[in-house]
């Protein structure tokens, strides 16, 4: 919420005076300065919405002076002040991003309407800035959690690439965040103006992907009625990322080496070439040197994709992790269902860092979201967590509390393993296990497990 502080630049105490009473009475707080020098400390100093300037000052011009103030402050608004209406400096001061240019005296009862305008649109430019670096720090390397050296190994490598227009592979197991850092090498690139645009290359068909990725002209096939633009040309100039590339048919491949090399496609059911600016990242949880092998893969486009690579670690490699990232979710989630959960029990923690993570990165996050759900305190607890991890824990706890050349410690981890085998469904145990349903209870009671 704006404060609505406002600056009167101009030399005239008279006229200062003036302006301060009127625009005061209208709740505005309000800050003076008689020339440029002692207005730009004010301005390093404070923190203001709207201007209100002199043209002609002691120790500069108000119309060069707007050009110096929105360089170093975008959102504040300013409105030039003349006592004599020259036209060519309304139109510079306007261009240097002036809000208003007026005549003094005669439009003095246009001063509080026209504040009131320049405010909001100070606001909403504080809106916009204020969610540009909202998404910076979301989408950049500092919305990347993690303090392991892997981890911080992979972002040091992207960090370097990130500014030049090099082709960057990403290799890891699905969920351990590839498009995370897809996207943080775009934000810090000098494309990041431009659009991002991604596509996962294992979610359509062969001639889908084709006119996904390069688009296709009217009357290409049945039901294109219309030319449409491909996700390239959405992409020019800015950043294309191509999820799991390895699953791309062969002859899309070569389409694609063509862009690479020569920065130019052909639409479907076009005969001329498309051209592009436009900076690759492709990621993939394939060995594509396995794939090249078996003929599946291109061996020209994968040296041509793989001039830098960086390999995401799996999150079993990177248990010190674990707990930041856990908590970073269970704020997200917690915030986005209006909850209030400030901790992580111990038990719950070291459930996670025992846990396989075959998902990675995207499993974690799922199942602190279940957490969140189903949490009816302010901390996260076992008792919140998935069926399977759960009995996971009572099948380690076992292990530790009987021996396992003891008859009934084994029978109790085989009835374990079957139930984590069924999801939990007692009926489906039992027949498997072969014995009666009300046997099962009798055992479950016996051995304690719920």
């Amino acid at each position: 919420m704006l404060m609505k502080n406002i600056l009167i630049i101009d030399d005239e105490e008279k006229l200062r005076s003036l302006l301060t009473r009127i625009i005061s009475l209208e709740g505005f707080t309000v800050s003076q300065a008689n020339d440029c020098k002692s207005a730009l400390k004010k301005l390093d100093s404070g923190d203001f919405d709207v201007i209100l300037c002199d043209v002609k000052l002691p120790d500069g011009n108000g119309v060069e002076l707007v050009k110096q103030i929105k360089s170093k402050f975008p959102a504040i608004e300013i409105i030039l002040l003349t006592a004599y209406g020259n036209i060519s400096d309304g139109v510079q001061a306007i261009k240097n991003g002036a809000f208003d240019y007026i005549t003094k005296g005669d439009d003095n009862n246009k001063i509080i309407p026209l504040l009131h305008k320049a405010l909001e649109k100070a606001e909403l430019t504080n809106r916009v800035i204020h969610l540009e670096k909202k998404l910076h720090k979301k989408y950049s390397f500092d919305g990347i959690v993690g303090k392991s050296n892997s981890i911080l190994a992979a972002i040091e490598l992207a960090k370097k690439v990130s500014n030049t227009d090099t082709t960057v592979l990403l290799t890891g197991e699905t969920g351990t965040g590839k498009e995370v850092f897809a996207q943080a090498i775009h934000q810090e690139s000098h494309r990041n103006t431009k659009n991002f645009v991604a596509i996962n290359c294992s979610a359509f068909s062969k001639d889908l992907l084709e006119s996904e990725m390069f688009g296709h002209k009217a009357g290409a096939f049945t039901g294109a009625t219309k030319d449409q633009k491909g996700l390239f040309e959405e992409a020019n100039h800015g950043t294309i990322f191509l999820d799991e590339i390895g699953e791309m048919a062969l002859d899309l491949q070569a389409k694609l080496l063509r862009v690479i090399e020569a920065g130019e496609f052909i639409k479907v059911g076009d005969n001329k070439a498309t051209k592009v600016d436009i900076r690759i990242i492709a990621a993939t949880n394939r060995d594509l040197q396995k794939e090249i092998e078996t003929g599946h893969f291109r061996e020209d486009l994968f040296y041509r994709i793989s001039v830098f690579q960086i390999k995401l670690p799996a999150l079993r490699e990177r248990v010190i992790d674990i707990e930041p990232l856990a908590k970073h979710f269970a704020s997200e989630f917690s915030s986005k269902a209006n909850k209030k959960i400030h901790a992580i029990s111990p038990e719950y923690l070291e459930v996670l860092k025992q846990h396989t993570w075959k998902g990675n990165i995207r499993e974690l996050k799922n199942i602190i979201e279940r957490s969140v759900i189903l949490s009816d305190s302010a901390e996260l607890n076992t008792d919140s967590l998935p069926i399977e991890l759960q009995q996971t824990i009572s099948a380690k706890s076992t292990n530790k509390q009987l021996s396992a050349f003891d008859l009934a410690s084994a029978e109790k981890i085989h009835i374990q393993k079957v139930l984590n085998y069924t999801n939990g469904n007692k009926t489906e145990t039992a027949r498997l296990l072969n014995i009666a349903l009300t046997t099962l209870y009798r055992k479950l009671a016996e051995f304690n497990i719920s």
